[in-house]
């Protein structure tokens, strides 16, 4: 992959943007909390995409062996001298290369791989995972446990507060998904469009026609997509792990004005690890007759 393509499509996070993710709690809890349930002790454990290690610092606590790939140079000097402060430098080998063509020279219990975008764009979450699994089951004729293990993918008609001191600006954003958000008035019940199993096989395009019913008049100017990561379903959990990435709000092209009881019919198609824009110019929304 070209540094110029990886930048653009996301791959190359900046180092400082990493501190936002280290920050985020629930995310951080969700992954070592499924990697603790999932990863045995003494086993060998693969991550695809390592940024700064801490993940597979965490795995390094249970496994004896962990291997963290990772394309960004400064990210992988970095995180050597952060698991070297951590105590994990011993378990954890920092290898630069390029994720979508890696193979391990031997079998791993799990493998790690957090490029999860909201509506899964821009990362290529999709693309490593189906590459990985076809190289790794031409070699070993098996899979490993992946974390995490599905996706589900979901939209959802909102009435946005798009005026900003008399300033009107429809544009884009990202919601924390575990917040409430006075500018937002979610119009009906989420509706799933996607649900992806990384252990089976998946698309990686997603083309949806959903309809809501609606409850009360109003206009709905925006679409919510929501992203529900489960990271493990293992049986001896009681309930499956999630982590939820930030739901992102597209303004509608044609705003629809609904009454109570009607129907309206939201569609859009795009291209796992493709641009927000190209979800946003996909998007329509309409009164069903």
């Amino acid at each position: 992959m070209k540094t110029s393509e990886a930048s653009e499509l996301g791959q190359f996070i900046p180092l400082h943007y990493h501190h936002h993710m280290l920050n985020d709690e629930a995310r951080l809890s969700a992954f070592k909390a499924a990697i603790d349930l999932v990863v045995p002790v003494g086993g060998r454990v693969l991550e695809l995409g390592s940024g700064t290690g801490v993940l597979s610092c965490f795995a390094a606590q249970r496994a004896a062996e962990v291997t963290a790939i990772e394309f960004n140079p400064q990210l992988v000097a970095a995180s050597r001298v952060i698991l070297e402060q951590n105590g994990c430098a011993e378990r954890v080998s920092v290898l630069q290369a390029d994720a979508a063509i890696f193979t391990p020279d031997g079998p791993v219990d799990v493998v790690l791989c957090e490029m999860l975008h909201s509506a899964l764009l821009r990362e290529k979450q999709l693309e490593i995972i189906r590459g990985f699994k076809l190289r790794y089951q031409a070699r070993f004729d098996r899979l490993p446990c992946f974390i995490p293990e599905a996706t589900i993918l979901a939209a959802q008609p909102v009435s946005q507060d798009y005026n900003y001191q008399g300033y009107l600006a429809p544009l884009p954003h990202f919601q924390d998904a575990g917040s409430s958000h006075a500018r937002s008035i979610e119009r009906a019940m989420p509706n799933s469009y996607a649900c992806v199993d990384y252990q089976d096989a998946f698309a990686d395009r997603f083309e949806a026609c959903l309809r809501f019913s609606i409850t009360q008049a109003c206009e709905i100017n925006a679409v919510r997509f929501i992203t529900k990561n489960i990271l493990t379903i293992a049986p001896q959990a009681v309930h499956g792990i999630e982590w939820n990435n930030q739901h992102l709000v597209l303004p509608l092209q044609s705003p629809v004005g609904a009454t109570d009881g009607s129907t309206i019919e939201v569609r859009f198609t795009y291209s796992a690890g493709g641009s927000i824009e190209s979800l946003s110019a996909s998007l329509r929304c309409e009164l069903v007759a």
